[in-house]
């Protein structure tokens, strides 16, 4: 029965190969499209800066001729002026997902890559096999060495952008209408009691 489940396992494990190896294909190219996007908006940044400080200097929503590509938070808000802190917090979140998850994934598809071959390798040590140690150790090495790669470029790029989200989030706040909830839903209990009067 154990023997049975091991070998199960055996073909198991190397029939997620193929797909790892696809995964982290995608995610290199991920990694390159992201630092393509990073830089061109860094440079962005520092191109609409003076728009981005007389945003900071006038109220939401009032000047929308206003060049803002590259804050993300704040093209938002400028767009929506009535927008809430927790949902520029919600935006901001979104806007780190992806990077933030592929500098997560990328070691552990990395690791799955390295320890398939693995198996392999040391069945063709056992039998003498020096070509089979040398081609399963090859793709391991190459895998994990992939998936680092991919993790370093978009841990760098979600740590620099969490910072550009945090100070744009830390300019804007004070702009931002804090409506209590009472006065949101006191319309609605007006009609009501309106009606009731009548």
């Amino acid at each position: 029965m154990i023997s049975t489940i091991e070998q199960l396992m055996y073909q198991l494990s190397d029939f997620f190969m193929a797909p790892v190896l696809l995964l982290i294909s995608g995610l290199f190219i991920y990694a390159l499209f992201a630092s393509g996007q990073f830089f061109a908006q860094s440079i962005q940044r520092r191109t609409n800066k003076t728009h981005f400080q007389q945003l900071l200097l006038s109220k939401l929503g009032e000047n929308k001729q206003l060049t803002l590509a590259g804050y993300t938070l704040s093209q938002l808000a400028n767009k929506q002026p009535n927008i809430s802190k927790d949902q520029l917090d919600v935006a901001a979140l979104c806007n780190l997902e992806g990077v933030r998850n592929v500098s997560r994934l990328a070691p552990m598809l990395g690791l799955i890559a390295t320890m398939v071959p693995m198996g392999p390798a040391l069945k063709s040590l056992a039998d003498g096999n020096i070509q089979g140690i040398s081609e399963n150790l090859i793709v391991a090495f190459s895998s994990v060495i992939f998936g680092l790669v991919i993790a370093s470029i978009t841990f760098w790029i979600a740590s620099v952008k969490k910072r550009w989200l945090a100070e744009e989030l830390v300019a804007l706040t004070p702009l931002l209408q804090h409506v209590p909830i009472t006065q949101i839903i006191q319309p609605t209990e007006l009609k009501e009691q309106k009606h009731a009067a009548a």
